[in-house]
């Protein structure tokens, strides 16, 4: 027997766009990112269900120190309904807990989900990450334990009608951090009169980051580990949205050791901030003009 060999990890920096697949955890699916890349550190920005598909951005390196902004964007889903059945988890892997005849025309459902736009109030479900106690929901869950959730304020931006036809209703959905589709969907079929469950999700977007630019686990295992590199964007991917300025010189060199520099005027709020044109960090910029260092990155050369 050949003795095993010991992978060699290397400093990745950068974000790869990843199309999950059904049926993988978040978590599974970054270790095998990870291997694959051979980077040393990793994390992702905000999981996807192993129901869901879809874009989940994935960090390696220094651009794990911004995966936490990701956290607060909109998203994109696109979602199926199944109407006439509810589970008790809201998505399709839950125990059936109704069954009802769908006499709903696609008028009716024009009609109804306008109502669904704006701040909105949902329950978490109990079949959910959100703690209790020290204990994630789910756990009560599965010992068929209920406890009380105090609903929360979420924002749908949008919800666009994409197709309907007999028991399945596919809409797209763009919405605030911490929105629950299935609950959603539960919602949705409570006001058609017929009840619902999440049938199939598809995420499309995270903030600024699209699903046409992401890449599967598969393509990734089709090709060498240089070719794989080209699937990798730079660290500062997940900043496009924010302000930036350069530095050079000793101001630069005052940065990068923890110290504000003058900054540009009105410039207020999280900026990137470069050096000879490579990101060296985020900044946080104050009414007094300066910029203040708030987190440092060392890229590998």
């Amino acid at each position: 027997m050949q003795p095993k060999v010991k992978k060699a990890w290397r400093q990745v920096d950068g974000v790869l766009l990843l199309d999950k697949a059904v049926g993988i955890s978040s978590n599974d699916a970054l270790q095998k990112a990870r291997r694959l890349f051979s980077a040393a550190k990793g994390g992702h920005t905000g999981t996807l269900d192993p129901l869901a598909s879809g874009l989940l951005p994935l960090c390696f390196g220094e651009a794990t120190k911004f995966s936490a902004d990701l956290l607060d964007a909109d998203k994109t889903y696109e979602a199926e309904l199944v109407l006439g059945v509810t589970t008790d988890s809201g998505d399709a892997e839950g125990r059936v807990t109704g069954v009802a005849a769908v006499n709903v025309s696609e008028a009716e459902v024009q009609r109804v989900l306008p109502a669904f736009l704006g701040d909105i109030s949902q329950v978490p479900p109990m079949h959910s990450a959100l703690k209790r106690d020290g204990r994630p929901l789910y756990e009560f869950a599965r010992q068929g334990v209920e406890v009380e959730r105090a609903p929360r304020i979420v924002t749908i931006h949008a919800v666009e009608f994409l197709a309907f036809s007999g028991d399945r209703l596919r809409i797209r959905v763009a919405c605030s951090k911490g929105t629950y589709i299935r609950v959603l969907a539960a919602d949705i079929g409570h006001a058609l009169g017929c009840g619902a469950h999440l049938g199939a999700l598809r995420r499309t977007r995270v903030g600024d980051l699209d699903l046409a630019r992401a890449v599967t686990l598969a393509e990734l295992e089709g090709v060498e580990e240089a070719a794989r590199m080209t699937h990798l964007l730079p660290v500062d991917a997940l900043l496009q949205s924010l302000p930036s300025c350069n530095l050079e010189g000793e101001t630069a060199l005052r940065f990068r050791h923890g110290n504000p520099v003058p900054g540009l005027p009105g410039m207020v709020g999280k900026v990137r901030v470069y050096a000879e044109g490579r990101l060296i960090g985020l900044g946080d910029g104050a009414e007094d003009g300066r910029i203040w260092p708030k987190r440092l990155v060392q890229l590998a050369e």
